[in-house]
């Protein structure tokens, strides 16, 4: 990497923050620093998810990290999200992994699950010895999940699943996926239900396949999965989901990291267009940080980041206290990833023909963050549920 990252912080936000958060934040900070940014470009350059850093994550408490007990961390929300945005600042595809180990497969196991299903799974998710992946977009239905086709229709004390799903982080190196399908044939249950079940992905009839040609998230493993008469246990359901609403809050915990991830990877933008514009000299010997126009393009990148920082530092203290909504999720995503893929269009500008290579990490978290402007509800998706908030009128 051309830079070392030197730290963002116009405002004294670290003044915002109590020791322990600095102290997660430093640790994470630390570790990025070590074992990913060495390796990340030529993980990107070849499609690779680098899977060797797996073990060290689970050994630093970064799965599952704000749950507690069942051998997780017990971090508080800011504490969780200060990681996902050194992770975020690394790379989005790594960040998108823990994410999705932590907020869509440990978060569902651990709110829905059974004791059972608590004890077996959360600890070796814990330590990355099992792997998750969650089963909810499918290739027709993305921002409408409750079109769903997956079902499960229940047979004595099995459900058979039938259906496949699309755009699955990790789906083909997971031990186990989430899958959402709704249900037909219970007992007592109204048909067409949707209910959170665990597949374990080695069981008869179920597949996977990995996305390749991606310009995104190239660090990262994409997947689809196939399932053609899969029969699992009655006790593989997710006893206290209950309807689309429980998939939805797994959402609302995987968007809240994201927010804060946005903000690492505009940082990283933003660090590396200053100390270019810093050392890159043009027209009379001057540093080009020296022009108007540059230094109107560094003033609004860090007055963004700023704005960003204390939006998802609010957001995270509501969380904490058990007073967040999920319309304050929505506006922590939809602002904050717009605020970091605008930063990256900026630096991009600012480090003129370099900008596109891979010295540098502007063009990689540009075209990541492509994706995380689209993923886990787009940016209009949550333009709406804003305005459905601020009004009592959904426009879906």
């Amino acid at each position: 990497m051309a830079f070392s990252f030197r730290g963002t912080d116009f405002i004294g936000f670290d003044g915002l923050l109590n020791d322990d958060e600095r102290l997660v934040r430093d640790a994470a900070r630390q570790f990025i620093e070590d074992n990913l940014i060495p390796i990340i470009e030529e993980c990107n350059r070849e499609g690779r998810f680098p899977r060797e850093l797996v073990p060290q994550m689970g050994q630093m408490g970064f799965f599952g990290a704000s749950l507690h007990g069942y051998g997780c961390a017990g971090m508080s929300n800011v504490e969780y999200g200060l990681v996902m945005q050194e992770f975020e600042r690394g790379d989005s595809g790594v960040r998108s992994f823990v994410s999705v180990q932590s907020a869509l497969v440990m978060y569902p196991i651990f709110t829905f699950g059974s004791e059972e299903q608590k004890n077996f799974w959360l600890p070796q998710m814990a330590t990355g010895e099992k792997l998750g992946s969650f089963g909810l977009t499918e290739a027709d239905f993305g921002s409408n999940p409750g079109g769903m086709r997956t079902r499960a229709d229940r047979s004595g004390d099995e459900y058979v699943l039938n259906g496949e799903k699309m755009w699955i982080t990790s789906g083909s190196i997971a031990d186990v996926s989430v899958i959402w399908a709704k249900t037909y044939g219970d007992r007592g249950v109204e048909d067409g239900r949707v209910r959170g079940f665990l597949v374990e992905n080695d069981r008869p009839g179920f597949s996977s396949w990995d996305v390749h040609g991606k310009w995104s998230l190239r660090a990262s493993v994409t997947s689809g999965l196939a399932l053609q008469d899969v029969r699992i246990p009655a006790s593989n359901l997710l006893p206290g989901s209950d309807g689309l609403k429980s998939a939805l809050m797994c959402l609302s915990q995987a968007r809240y990291g994201i927010a804060w991830g946005g903000v690492g990877a505009a940082m990283s933008c933003y660090d590396t267009a200053l100390q270019y514009s810093l050392m890159r000299k043009q027209f009379r010997d001057q540093p080009i940080a020296s022009h108007q126009l540059v230094q109107e393009k560094l003033a609004w990148m860090i007055t963004e980041i700023t704005k960003g920082q204390l939006l998802v530092l609010q957001v995270g203290r509501l969380k904490d206290q058990g007073k967040d909504g999920f319309e304050h999720i929505s506006m922590a995503k939809r602002n904050n990833i717009w605020m970091a893929l605008e930063c990256a269009r900026l630096a991009r500008d600012i480090l003129g023909a370099n900008g596109i290579t891979d010295d540098y990490p502007v063009m990689r978290h540009m075209m990541n963050l492509e994706s995380v402007k689209t993923y886990e509800g787009t940016h209009d998706i949550h333009t709406l549920i804003v305005g459905q908030s601020v009004t009592g009128i959904p426009a879906y």
